[in-house]
Formats: C-alpha cells, structure tokens, sequence
C-alpha cells in the first residue's frame, strides 16, 4: 500500500481569532500536521451578485489524502462563512522528511 498524498489546503478566514480557532482545533484533532497562517490577504471576489473585498486570514493546511474528508466536515462545522473556501492542492514533491511528517500528522 502507498503513502497518502499529501495536500496543502488554503482557507480563508475572516479575521484573526476565527483562523486561529480553526487552525487550533485542526492541529489538536489530529486532522492536519500543521496550519499556517499568512493575515493581511485581501481578497476581491463575487458573492450574491456583487463584487466584494474584505481583508481576510489565509490558512495553508498541510494534511493527507486520507484525513481529507474529516478536515472538510470540520472545516464546514466551525468555519463563520456561509461558504468557506476550501481548496486542496496535492504535494508533487517537497523534502522527504518533512512530507512523512505531514503523512505521521506531526
């Protein structure tokens, strides 16, 4: 059997403390390795039929394939948008080592 993929996530969220708590609670449960998060991101993007910007907090998730479900349904429980982004790009190389820590959760 192979090793999962390993993916980075990205995740917007609206403020400090909401992306703080969502990154907090993914690390504790054991559904992502590590989360990052990169304030100051302004994001222009359409939402019922109007153009929007806000200030927003990226996520960049780093997970596997396997807990990828789990880290959605979570996500989309404690995440305050009515639609949050949650994108999820798969690792086509990195450092070994650091990607078999990502794969063992951290």
């Amino acid at each position: 059997m192979s090793d999962p993929t390993v993916l980075l996530c990205h995740c917007t969220c609206p403020d400090p403390a909401s992306a703080t708590r969502l990154a907090t609670a993914l690390v504790e449960e054991g559904l992502a390795a590590c989360v990052s998060r990169l304030p100051g991101v302004l994001s222009t993007y359409r939402w019922q039929g109007r153009v929007e910007s806000a200030e927003e907090v990226l996520l960049l998730i780093k997970t596997t394939t396997d807990r990828f479900a789990a880290l959605r349904e979570r996500v989309l429980a404690l995440h305050p948008y009515e639609l949050p982004e949650l994108i999820a790009l798969p690792v086509d190389r990195g450092h070994p080592a650091y990607l078999e820590w990502v794969r063992r959760g951290g």
